[in-house]
């Protein structure tokens, strides 16, 4: 059967995966070393490999002030978790990895303020230990705050929205230099929140707290499609977080993950959960890979920061050599995207590794894909094979036009700039404070001259 076949090339393909490392130039304001191995520095996936001459790391504030004025073309380097060039330049990378500080804890506010550098894993075991809690993570910590915010990075749930929605204020070096502060008072903070990269470097993020919290994490296999279009707002409703998994065959939805807030009154979740069964043991996305890398499951109660991820801090997240890519679909043609996609299972069987459907609730973030609408979106790890995914995905997105798709920004994709503008209602505004606040265009690059202006 294909799906047998699936899981033996999947578990030969990813043994042995691992995260790339950075490769970088030595931190100096004045002159940077080049090198060979500068020049052939890649994402963290390894499908892209950076093409700026230098890559700077300063390690303070002031340090990124000074080269920001001091450049000319230039571009802030996040966690590399991008698949795409939305954070390279022709000529010059600001790394943010050195600046990865914990600043401030304000328990009476219930904010933390960090560096923009700082990863989600780097600091929410911090906060847990003293009472507090994010409202939602992505499916790996491994990310950087400022990188995740800016692309409208998510984790899932109808009633939380995508990671930029806990921020209550940044710290953003514009192109001469200066600081500048935007917090959620300010008329600028929708466009510069998730601001791809286009306005400045922002160097501190001050985020919003709430009182800690446990999760269960409990999963179900199998799971009908038919179930899935009858039911999925009820499926979708079931817990904080909920993530369907599927490679799109047999009919069925493989996994489907449940994360549930712990609490007294909560009810344990029927055997036969819409026609699935309870997994007898921690499940990997890709059912054929060990689950050591996962967060722990079979409904064991943890911290918010160990179970709302799937993956868990200190291990390679997901499969490590991979594309992926990534659609936000209004949620109220949810049904009807799924099924579009489930119509092409056999062309994308051969390519695939998984795809997971998310939910997210509406924001007022000018570029976000969920300005204003509630989402679901549907994401797709693909096996690394860039001329066959990237032959598949305008497939893809024409089977999600009538629904007025929007690609994640830091995934892959291949809408055009025309069509791609045109759904989102602030794209003009967007683009005029962009000119406005960069106005010699330090901070353009080759993504935002083919997609955004």
């Amino acid at each position: 059967m294909k799906r047998k076949q699936f899981i033996k090339t999947t578990s030969a393909a990813m043994v042995g995966s691992m995260l790339t490392p950075m490769v970088s130039c030595k931190t100096d304001t004045k002159q940077a070393t080049k090198s060979k191995e500068v020049l052939q520095r890649t994402n963290w996936a390894g499908n892209y490999t950076y093409q700026a001459d230098t890559i700077y790391e300063p390690k303070s504030v002031d340090e990124v002030q000074q080269l920001i004025k001091k450049l000319d073309i230039q571009k802030a380097l996040g966690s590399t978790h991008c698949f795409n060039n939305i954070a390279d330049s022709p000529k010059n990378q600001i790394s943010t990895k050195k600046l990865n500080k914990v600043i401030e804890l304000d328990k009476a506010n219930k904010t933390l303020t960090i560096e923009a550098g700082a990863r989600y894993g780097d600091f929410a075991e911090m906060l847990h230990k003293e009472g507090f809690a994010l409202h939602n993570l992505a499916s790996l910590p491994h990310i950087s705050v400022a990188g995740a915010c800016a692309t409208a990075t998510h984790g899932s749930g109808v009633n939380n929205k995508n990671l930029a929605g806990q921020v209550r204020s940044v710290e953003l070096v514009k192109p001469d230099g200066s600081l500048s502060t935007l917090n959620r008072e300010h008329p600028d903070f929708a466009a510069v929140v998730v601001g791809l990269g286009a306005f400045g470097i922002i160097t501190k993020v001050t985020l919003m707290l709430q009182d800690t919290f446990e999760v269960q994490q409990d999963v179900f296999l199998d799971l009908p499609l038919e179930s899935v279009t009858s039911n999925f707002e009820d499926i979708m409703s079931s817990g904080y977080s909920v993530s369907l998994f599927t490679d799109w065959q047999d009919n069925k939805v493989s996994e489907v993950w449940v994360k549930r807030k712990v609490s007294q009154e909560m009810a344990d979740l029927d055997n036969d959960f819409y026609g699935a069964t309870p997994a007898k043991k921690n499940i990997h996305p890709i059912v054929a890979l060990d689950a050591v890398n996962c967060t722990e499951q079979m409904g064991v109660p943890g911290p918010w920061y160990d179970r709302l991820p799937h993956f868990k801090m200190g291990f390679t997240p997901s499969a490590g050599e991979e594309l992926q890519s990534e659609y936000f679909v209004p949620r109220e043609h949810a049904v009807e995207a799924l099924l579009a996609i489930e119509k092409m299972k056999d062309e994308i069987f051969p390519h695939i590794l998984i795809s997971e459907i998310r939910t997210i609730a509406a924001d007022n973030f000018w570029m976000s894909p969920c300005y204003k609408q509630d989402c679901i979106t549907i994401h797709t790890t693909w096996k690394q094979k860039p001329k066959e995914v990237m032959a598949l995905l305008p497939k893809f997105e024409e089977a999600l036009a009538p629904f007025n798709t929007k690609p994640h920004w830091g995934k892959l994709f291949t809408i055009d700039a025309e069509t791609l503008q045109a759904r989102y209602e602030r794209h003009s505004d967007f683009v005029a404070l962009a000119k406005k606040y960069d106005p010699e265009g330090k901070f353009k690059n080759g993504y935002l001259t083919k997609n955004i202006y």
